[in-house]
């Protein structure tokens, strides 16, 4: 079967990347010169199933307004009047309850879970380097109360069996010594040894050569202008290049998505949540993080990438913008320099931003549409790298009409008719 791919991030190789696998004539359509340049090019670098959450949780509206007036703040609300904003905003705050997130949470662990092992498993087969790590992943709290407030993620982590480990203050510096130094900020942690890290840009780079070793063709610079359908079909992508056919057609776009489906008749709740990253190259090994480390009071995460650190964090709704304020980075220099001060070298760190394709409930949207020969890969959040092998190969499988491995009826758009 032929198949077409939109997006060459992340989610777009992996899409094609077990579609090839699979038997299938797999072509990527890509408005970039090349892969992973845009959301996939600097994110966090962690892949966390375990700490797989949603961003709407229990008193997160509470927390929303004083987080408005902090300094580092972990979200930050331009004023926006278009609809789209407030029709996102006001359904993830419908999802901030205690029973959404344990649904919502629960889901997002299973296919977080799942990614981890299809990752595990293609990095055995076919020996990949991504600058990757397998150290697992340490939550630090600098409260008690944020100590205390972990009870229900425990309680979803039991129930699917994750590993994990509750820390005291020893325990964090035992786990991570570059912490030394920073221990009497720090009250306690949660350690997932499960987790890995790895540069997604590298990971996306290199899987796209594999992909093409499997017969993928790759177009790039390709301006994707329309979905041409008729009588409930796809017929064709319009591009500045002319038309292009396939048998089934995958659209792996992020953010970009919910313009192209919307002539279709398809809402697709994926709102563009702006996310900053620095990229700061190590300078003293022994105050640098082992693997990576997140820091709870502003929501970012310090990942060790061969002799960089990567530090990357915040949510900014802000729709479709890519400016590049000295606030934001002062946050994620604090939160590295607090935690792990002198490992870096802050003169020479790069300063990048991604727009975040995120559904209301955290949970992306995976499988098939109305149309019978368009599917979906996207709405993954800040999780794309850690849910994209996962969610490739549920992809391919559901577009191949095969049993996939785990429960993917709830990933469908379906979910929010």
């Amino acid at each position: 079967m032929k198949v077409v791919i939109l997006g060459a991030g992340v989610i777009g190789v992996t899409s094609a990347y077990y579609l090839a696998k699979a038997g299938h004539e797999v072509t990527v359509l890509e408005r970039q010169p090349g892969p992973a340049l845009e959301t996939s090019f600097a994110n966090a670098g962690e892949v966390s199933p375990g700490y797989s959450s949603p961003w709407a949780a229990p008193g997160i509206p509470q927390k929303a307004l004083k987080w408005l007036f902090m300094k580092h703040a972990p979200l930050i609300i331009q004023p926006m009047a278009d609809l789209a904003t407030w029709r996102w905003m006001l359904a993830m705050l419908a999802n901030c309850t205690a029973a959404r997130y344990a649904v919502n949470k629960g889901r997002m662990v299973r296919i977080a879970e799942y990614s981890r092992d299809c990752l595990i498993a293609l990095r055995a087969e076919t020996g990949i380097a991504y600058d990757e790590r397998t150290q697992g992943t340490l939550e630090v709290f600098r409260t008690q109360k944020q100590l205390d407030n972990i009870g229900k993620d425990i309680e979803v982590l039991k129930k699917d069996g994750v590993p994990f480990e509750v820390l005291d203050r020893a325990g964090c510096v035992a786990a991570e010594p570059g912490l030394a130094r920073s221990a009497p900020k720090i009250v306690g942690g949660l350690r997932l040894p499960g987790d890995e890290t790895g540069d997604c840009f590298l990971f996306t780079q290199a899987l796209s050569k594999l992909a093409e070793g499997l017969g993928v063709t790759f177009r790039y610079g390709v301006d994707i202008r329309r979905i041409k359908h008729s009588a409930g079909r796809v017929l064709a992508v319009e591009t500045g290049q002319g038309d292009v056919r396939a048998d089934a057609y995958v659209a792996a776009l992020g953010s970009y998505a919910p313009a192209l489906l919307a002539p279709l008749g398809l809402r697709l709740p994926i709102y563009p949540v702006k996310g900053y990253s620095i990229t700061v190259p190590i300078v003293d090994e022994a105050r640098a993080p082992v693997s990576t480390v997140m820091d709870e009071a502003h929501k970012v995460a310090i990942t060790r990438l061969g002799d960089r650190i990567r530090v990357g964090g915040m949510a900014e709704i802000a729709g479709f913008n890519f400016d590049l304020p000295l606030a934001r980075r002062a946050t994620l220099e604090h939160s590295v320099e607090d935690l792990f001060g002198g490992a870096g070298d802050q003169s020479r760190a790069t300063f990048w931003t991604g727009l975040r394709p995120m559904t209301p409930d955290g949970t992306p949207i995976i499988g098939a549409t109305r149309y019978p020969n368009l599917f979906l890969n996207g709405g993954h959040g800040t999780l794309g790298w850690t849910m994209s092998c996962g969610s490739g190969r549920l992809l391919a499988d559901l577009v191949s009409g095969v049993k996939p491995d785990i429960d993917g009826t709830d990933f469908a758009l379906s979910r929010y008719a």
